[in-house]
């Protein structure tokens, strides 16, 4: 009889267990998550119209009818850790209330038509490690309130239209391995980044001032720098290219004026392997410890205000795949590697102030620049 009554009550314990309903600050918030996108912008298909509070708890299982998508549960039914919509064109607000989803570990809205503010209740989703908003109207600034999300390794906030200046507590995101806020209205400067970033991408926006080092001190273990189409100047000091990690950097389309180059021998240290720097003012000559690099495969300088020749370390290099120098006024005659029928080497010379560069030579094109503006920038004869 003992063993009978053990043995009911181990199946009413599972039972009870395998049927565990969602917490209900969980169910609270998910409701008043619906509640806030426009009825008429829910597709018959989608996730959230199979959403339905009336019939059925949003983790049971099995999800046949009701629930079907958008939501992941933790394995005790009983919590939610996963708010992933489809791009459907939802359209409306985030609610203030999804902070009663505690145990979210990914919010995912991307590719759809939310718009206001990003709620600075936000903070309390404290178990969340990956943030996706990407693609969406959200206006207003990003909330000093994500910063506290230690547990957050990726900021995708990507496409939006933020506005006003980076939290300047960016740093305390310990755990973030990437953030991206490009295409954006962000303005001001590029607060202290946090240590263990490696993927930072906040092109298209409105970012000024100097790049500063104070901005790269912690983040030794950064590889893709994304500031292209920002309103970045001055001189881009050395210290950039020291970063231990670095491999990509895409800063075109800023107002940088100059470049700190590194010697050729702290140089050949370096696991730099792609550097896009076109449609700058930077003046001077072409740096010629680029070449140095023993990883570089893509360099652009394009359309910047570069004089002098073409550095014949440049020629030498064995990994040297793509090279874009057009739109300088580069002088002398350019390096016949480049320039040969079966050349390896892809990009464009051309739009310079170089002599026979041969018509047929993919790398000449476009033409040259005219003689007279050559002499101008040159303050006479253009020097061979």
């Amino acid at each position: 009889m003992t063993c009978l009554l053990l043995l009911l009550l181990l199946l009413l314990f599972f039972f009870s267990s395998a049927d565990a309903l969602t917490s209900p600050s969980d169910v609270s918030a998910l409701k008043a998550f619906k509640a806030t996108v426009k009825p008429n912008s829910i597709p018959p298909w989608s996730c959230l119209a199979s959403w339905d509070f009336t019939v059925s708890d949003p983790c049971a299982s099995p999800r046949r009818t009701h629930f079907t998508c958008g939501i992941t549960c933790s394995s005790d039914s009983t919590r939610v850790t996963q708010l992933t919509l489809d791009p459907a064109g939802y359209t409306g607000r985030l609610t203030p209330l999804i902070s009663g989803l505690t145990e979210l570990l990914t919010l995912d809205l991307a590719e759809n038509n939310f718009y206001g503010l990003i709620p600075s209740s936000i903070s309390s989703l404290i178990s969340l490690k990956t943030l996706i908003l990407r693609s969406n109207s959200f206006s207003g600034s990003l909330p000093d309130s994500v910063t506290r999300l230690n547990s957050l390794e990726s900021i995708d906030i990507s496409h939006n239209s933020l506005t006003g200046s980076l939290p300047k507590t960016m740093n305390s995101l310990s755990n973030l391995r990437q953030l991206d806020l490009s295409y954006n209205k962000l303005t001001g400067a590029i607060p202290k980044l946090p240590k263990n970033l490696i993927d930072l991408a906040l092109k298209a926006n409105t970012l000024s001032g100097p790049i500063s080092k104070e901005s790269f001190t912690e983040s030794t273990q950064l590889e893709i720098v994304e500031l292209a189409e920002n309103s970045f100047t001055g001189t881009l000091g050395a210290w950039f290219f020291l970063l231990e990690s670095i491999q990509q950097v895409d800063l075109a389309n800023n107002t940088l004026t100059g470049i700190e180059v590194l010697p050729p021998k702290v140089a050949g240290e370096n696991n730099l392997v792609a550097v896009e720097l076109g449609f700058n003012q930077i003046r001077g000559n072409a740096p010629a410890s680029f070449a140095a690099y023993p990883r570089l495969s893509s360099l652009s300088m394009r359309y910047n205000m570069l004089h002098g020749v073409i550095p014949s370390e440049y020629e030498r290099s064995k990994t040297l795949r793509r090279l874009y120098l057009d739109g300088n006024f580069l002088t002398g005659k350019p390096p016949a590697r480049f320039v040969k029928p079966d050349a390896e080497v892809m990009g464009s010379l051309g739009n310079n102030c170089l002599r026979g560069c041969p018509g047929k030579a993919k790398m000449c094109a476009p033409s040259q620049k005219p003689f007279y503006i050559c002499k101008q920038a040159y303050g006479g004869k253009p020097k061979s």
